[in-house]
């Protein structure tokens, strides 16, 4: 899997994995039970990733959703 987001926003999670879901695209939220260990003081993000082979699909959704600036950097 390949992470595309990392944020500690919880309605961008949110809405991330619906329009994933909608598109068909398996993901996973990791560290979501750590930001909870944690106290939820913002020091875990939680990271969205994606299958390997769904990758520019997904990116491509949160591009056409206006969140370019939440993608992670791509990897060379």
């Amino acid at each position: 899997m390949e992470e595309i987001v990392r944020t500690n926003d919880p309605v961008l999670i949110s809405f991330l994995e619906s329009i994933l879901e909608e598109a068909g695209i398996s993901h996973f939220v990791a560290d979501g039970n750590m930001s909870i260990l944690e106290g939820s003081l913002a020091m875990i993000p939680r990271r969205v990733m994606v299958d390997s082979d769904q990758l520019e699909k997904a990116r491509k959704l949160v591009r056409d959703a206006g969140l370019a600036h939440e993608l992670r950097p791509e990897k060379d």
